[in-house]
């Protein structure tokens, strides 16, 4: 597992990103399961993620940030990356942030597939 810690803050609100191989939706789950055994992921206001599967499956999740699962599949179908899940995390500080999140959740889909 591949994390990236305050990649982004703005207004309050703190960004991080992690991600991993995975196979499917059991792998999925496992992935989610232990990012959250850390105790600050679990109460994290939201961990939005995508997968692209190498057959063509598509996977997200957007934990109460609409939208957020599809920026993250839609990165991951421009740069070709399959059997990957991407997690980015948000702790919100208080004030909304508008568009502005979507830009943060593509900054750290971005930090973390340079990371690679």
């Amino acid at each position: 597992m591949l994390q990236l810690e305050n990649v982004v803050s703005d207004r309050g609100s703190r960004y991080a990103v992690s991600g991993g191989p995975v196979k499917g939706p059991d792998d999925i789950a496992a992935f989610l399961k232990e990012l959250k055994r850390h105790k600050k992921y679990a109460k994290a206001t939201h961990n939005s993620w995508a997968v692209l599967q190498s057959d063509g499956t598509q996977r997200k999740g957007d934990d109460g940030e609409s939208g957020a699962g599809n920026v993250i599949l839609r990165m991951l179908e421009r740069d070709g990356v399959t059997d990957h899940i991407v997690v980015v995390t948000r702790w919100y500080g208080g004030k909304h942030l508008g568009g502005d999140r979507f830009r943060h959740v593509q900054t750290c889909v971005k930090a973390y597939l340079d990371a690679l």
